[in-house]
């Protein structure tokens, strides 16, 4: 039997609803002072329909908005926990009517999220890759070359490992 819109949820209930580990919910309850459900005798969290959606606020911002904690503690302080509250549902309301953005439509998103996001995480120029995915990134692109040709009906001329003609030469 479902439960009504009004009733109180575990924190088992509020995991499963919206896919967020126990632990994590312990611990936003530490982050985020206004995060406060109802402790009854040994321990038992009780959410109210408020703290459930306000946990979908802070989980929109945090995972889709990509904001810090930091940065989410900062929207509740200054703007308050309706504005987070609101956020959630203008998510969920966003996600049903529109299809996930394609192409420049995507580009011209996360350009404005990186606008949104400028105060709460660390600038990163555009353009700049981290010396750690370079090589691969070269890699993939090279690796994407090789295919481009074969479909076009090339012939590629593939170099051999190093000490495999060596190899081949003893057999």
């Amino acid at each position: 039997m479902a439960k009504s819109a009004d009733a109180f949820r575990t924190i088992s209930e509020v995991s499963t609803e919206l896919d967020v580990p126990k632990h994590v919910l312990r611990f936003w309850e530490q982050r985020f002072k206004q995060l406060k459900p109802l402790k009854r005798g040994g321990g038992r969290r009780f959410y109210r329909p408020e703290d459930v959606e306000l946990i979908k606020g802070i989980q929109t911002l945090l995972n889709r908005d990509a904001y810090t904690i930091r940065g989410v503690q900062r929207i509740l302080k200054e703007q308050g926990v309706e504005t987070v509250k609101q956020l959630a549902a203008n998510a969920a309301a966003a996600s049903i009517v529109t299809a996930p953005p394609t192409g420049e439509a995507a580009a011209s998103e996360a350009t404005s999220n990186t606008r949104r996001n400028a105060g709460t995480r660390k600038p990163r120029a555009t353009g700049e890759v981290p010396s750690v995915r370079r090589d691969v990134v070269a890699a993939a692109i090279s690796e994407l070359s090789a295919c481009r040709a074969l479909l076009a009906g090339e012939t590629l001329r593939v170099k051999a490992p190093l000490g495999a003609s060596a190899a081949s030469s003893r057999r």
